[in-house]
């Protein structure tokens, strides 16, 4: 575990490496204990780098063996190594010259499931961001860039497997029941994208051709006997690759494309050149184990660790402060990836839903960062929505802006212009100006600002002069480090709605309008449309054209007619959303008054009307029955929140829909019912998610838990089992039906990790607080284990960040808990730890007993002596 030393990394002080590798030969002799790792680095000094007596070189708890240059050992005072760092003071010279060290590694022992790790009996890798370190000394960094010939060498017994980056060279037996392979990668690459695994797993194959009419191999590995569960991850992977060649233009560049699915993996999945290694959730399903989100979730990362082959591998970022140069890129080619292969509308919402609770949040808060930060303490924590998701927004306006024409055209030069290179934002944006002839420097600040910005839009219609008027006004509040702002250029999609729901044709009076397309550059803008003799609607942010809050001078009854008629789907789910969100205030604070709260009857139709709407796909009706969740109610609330007055008020209020619309619901539920065998395609998914919203609602109340106990009885996948059994723990806790099935489930599914990962969730996200108890007696469970990502992720991550009544318990009891858990998990696996704390990201946002308790729970967990580097960045940033 790497002990904090406080060290604080900026951007301005990037500079380049003295040193290159452009050729880097390693050889690995496996072994659970000794691991033996041989490298052959050709070293060059950098043309027009200031000369330096000594090369430093990155380590992290390494052993060295021996070290020589130009094949002669170093005597002991040439250099001064420690387990992280090596420093070679005496160097040739000369321009070039070839550097060996042999390293020393355990795999079985490293818990941190960083660098080189054994588990499950296979040996992985795991080397982003700066993992390679772990393995042997290296200028660890994503600007130098090598050319890497890998060897494995390996007992046969225990790792028939043997797979690294790029194309096969050769194989064979060695002495001792060993054997060998070789591995080389054409394509420079930065160490982080180095990977290898060994071990004995099975496998499916496939082949694809692309465009161009090159052969490629596929292969997708995974635990022996779960083969046939890996069949729609290929189908994907092939649907992503087809699509990237269609919309982008971009084929694969190797021989071979091999994909190997683990249990014990920190993240998602890893997008290694040629050798792409997955968390085992993001690669197996079958319809008895996998829900349709986890279907939706393998289209997008297996899409998403493709399409990193250009935006990430053949491009890469020339420092971490420009990670969401690939992060929030490829972020963006997944989200239309998987709105081409899906449905557009119902995608964006859920892009947007995702979005609002968790990158909102994180900009409003003390962890607050831009999209390019300026500074980082440990780059591990900086893997966040913010560089992601909203990287990705940042994207999709640069394409509203410019026109699909014109983006891709600058795609095209980007692509050009940089291909084997480590980039930068400012090449990003340079490609696109150039393509265009747009000016982006305004736009720019998107990237250098944390914070969400708030635009202010009333209108005012003059039937007499046939004129709408539109006032917009933006603003954006200090975030942590930023305390003066400066004004962005937000684009707004928006359309006029006339009173038949048809959609006006007017001309605006303003400059900063092009189509349907508002260019907002000042703080205040007023923009007057002619020929407006009826009074329209504005829908405006249509297709959340701008990742902003919006504050939008509107009566509900301008909301419903959107939610009813707004051509644009998005725009109409975000009406009513804003109704639901309106509701739920004022019957939080009817709560807190001590009144029931009580819900507009028109709401409630409406509510009805869209749920049974024919003409809309189930999908998007599912949506239009999903409530705003808790957290995002307490965000738009803002200050002195009581988690369980939003509870109260939520749970009235589907109590209210559904006895207003009973009628509809229950026939609704039952004309849904599978009909044939399963398929994970959108239209049939979809249909599930309407009738598992019903279903939500038609056992909202006391005592109606019976249709959920026939519903997990005699659901034939696991996504209509999961569902009902979700309604039973959620909404009858306690009852007999509900602790029947969570005791079938377990006995079900205890031998299927995944599936019991999604047990744990759901027993986490039960209201109240006696879900601390049932949390802690479930980390006792043999199936729990402190060790795996995916169990905590599962289980007190999901508690923590999904679960606001319990976690935020008025006596405290859910912050003790988690501080155990995190302090727990920090021992073996610090990043893991660190991601799950900043849960506590919103705790000034609480009513004062609580937030004082959450400030007690931070402030005991900084007070730990030797705490990793990974946690303490994130407890005292959220500290403040």
């Amino acid at each position: 575990m790497r002990v904090d030393q406080g060290q604080v990394f900026k951007l301005e002080d990037y500079r380049p490496s003295a040193f290159l590798i452009p050729e880097t030969k390693l050889t690995f002799r496996l072994h659970p204990k000794h691991t033996l790792v041989q490298a052959e680095l050709h070293v060059q000094t950098r043309t027009g780098a200031p000369s330096t007596s000594k090369l430093v070189l990155d380590g992290d708890e390494l052993t060295l063996r021996s070290i020589a240059i130009n094949g002669a050992p170093l005597a002991p005072d040439a250099y001064t190594a420690s387990p992280d760092q090596l420093v070679i003071h005496a160097l040739p010279n000369a321009a070039s010259f070839t550097l060996t060290i042999e390293t020393e590694v355990a795999p079985e022992d490293n818990k941190a499931l960083s660098g080189l790790y054994r588990s499950g009996g296979n040996y992985t890798t795991q080397c982003e961001a700066e993992g390679f370190r772990r393995i042997t000394y290296f200028l660890d960094r994503p600007d130098v860039l090598s050319v890497y010939t890998v060897r494995l060498e390996a007992d046969r017994a225990e790792a028939p497997l043997l797979l690294s980056n790029g194309n096969p060279v050769e194989s064979g037996p060695l002495a001792d029941g060993r054997h060998f392979a070789i591995w080389h990668d054409p394509f420079p690459k930065p160490s982080y994208l180095f990977a290898l695994v060994a071990g004995d797993l099975g496998s499916i194959k496939d082949s694809f051709q692309s465009a161009s009419g090159r052969q490629v191999e596929l292969g997708i590995y995974v635990e022996h006997g779960k083969e046939e569960r890996a069949l729609y991850a290929m189908d994907a992977l092939k649907r992503s690759m087809r699509w990237d060649e269609e919309v982008f233009g971009l084929e694969y560049d190797l021989d071979v494309f091999n994909i190997v699915a683990v249990s014990d993996f920190n993240m998602g999945a890893m997008e290694n050149k040629g050798l792409n290694i997955f968390n085992d959730k993001y690669v197996l399903a079958d319809e008895a184990t996998a829900t349709d989100a986890d279907y939706a979730g393998i289209e997008a990362v297996i899409a998403h660790e493709y399409f990193h082959n250009w935006t990430g591998n053949r491009i890469t970022c020339r420092d971490w402060f420009q990670l969401c140069l690939k992060e929030g890129l490829t972020v963006f080619r997944d989200h239309e990836f998987s709105a081409d292969q899906r449905s557009r509308p119902v995608k964006r919402i859920a892009e947007v839903r995702a979005l609002r609770a968790h990158q909102f949040p994180e900009d409003q808060g003390p962890l607050a960062h831009p999209v390019r930060p300026r500074r980082y303490r440990e780059i591990n924590n900086f893997y966040t929505s913010t560089v992601y998701e909203k990287g990705s927004e940042v994207v999709r306006m640069i394409r509203t802006i410019l026109g699909p024409r014109d983006f891709r055209r600058g795609m095209d030069l980007y692509f050009q212009r940089h291909d084997g290179e480590a980039a930068t934002i400012e090449d990003f944006l340079k490609a696109f100006e150039d393509a265009s002839g747009r000016d982006l420097q305004q736009f720019a600040l998107w990237y250098h600002q944390a914070g969400t910005p708030t635009v202010t839009v009333a209108t005012r219609h003059d039937p007499d002069k046939g004129e709408l008027t539109l006032h917009l006004e933006q603003a954006l509040a200090p975030t942590p480090s930023e305390s003066r702002k400066r004004l962005m250029h937000i684009p707004l999609e928006f359309g006029l709605v006339a009173p038949d729901g048809s959609e006006m044709a007017v001309q605006a009076k303003h400059e900063g309008v092009e189509g349907n397309i508002i260019h907002l550059r000042r703080r205040h803008q007023t923009i007057r449309f002619t020929g407006v003799d009826q009074r329209p609607v504005l829908s405006i942010n249509r297709g959340f054209s701008a990742p902003v809050a919006l504050s939008l001078e509107q009566t509900a009854e301008d909301r419903m007619f959107l939610a009813r008629f707004d051509g644009d789907l998005f725009a109409r789910w975000q009406a009513l959303t804003s109704l639901y969100t309106q509701a739920l205030i004022a019957g939080y604070r009817a709560v807190l008054g001590q009144s029931a709260p009580s819900f507009e009857p028109a709401l409630l139709t409406l509510a009805g009307d869209l749920a049974c709407d024919e003409g809309l796909q189930p999908a998007y009706r599912a949506l239009a029955l999903t409530l705003p969740g808790e957290g995002d109610i307490a965000r738009e609330i803002g200050q002195n929140i009581d988690p369980d007055a939003i509870l109260s008020a939520r749970t009235g209020l589907v109590s209210a829909v559904t006895q207003a619309n009973a009628a509809r619901f229950t026939p609704l539920y039952h004309a849904l019912a599978e009909t044939g065998g399963f398929s994970p395609d959108a239209a049939s998914a979809g249909r599930r998610a309407l009738r598992n919203a019903l279903l939500d609602y038609v056992c909202s109340e006391p005592g109606q838990g019976t249709l959920a106990a026939k519903q997990y009885q005699d659901a034939t996948n696991m996504t209509e089992r999961s569902a009902a059994l979700a309604v039973l723990a959620h909404r009858h806790n306690g009852t007999p039906e509900a602790l029947a099935a969570l005791a079938d489930f377990e006995a079900r599914y205890r031998a299927e990790p995944l599936v019991i990962d999604k047990w744990f969730q759901i027993q986490a996200t039960v209201p109240g607080a006696a879900t601390v108890s049932t949390v802690r007696a479930l980390m006792d469970y043999s199936g729990f284990s402190i060790d795996n990502p995916n169990r905590v992720r599962s289980l007190v991550g999901t508690f923590a960040s999904a679960n606001q009544t319990a976690f935020h318990a008025a006596d405290g009891s859910g912050y003790a808990l988690f501080c155990d858990a995190v302090l727990a998990v920090e021992q073996r696996n610090p990043q893991v730890a660190a991601r799950i704390a900043t849960a506590f990201r919103s705790w000034r946002s609480l009513e004062p007993v609580r937030r004082e308790k959450a400030r007690q729970a931070l402030v005991a967990i900084s007070q730990v002596p030797n705490l990793s580097s990974d946690l303490r960045d994130i407890v005292e940033r959220t500290l403040g």
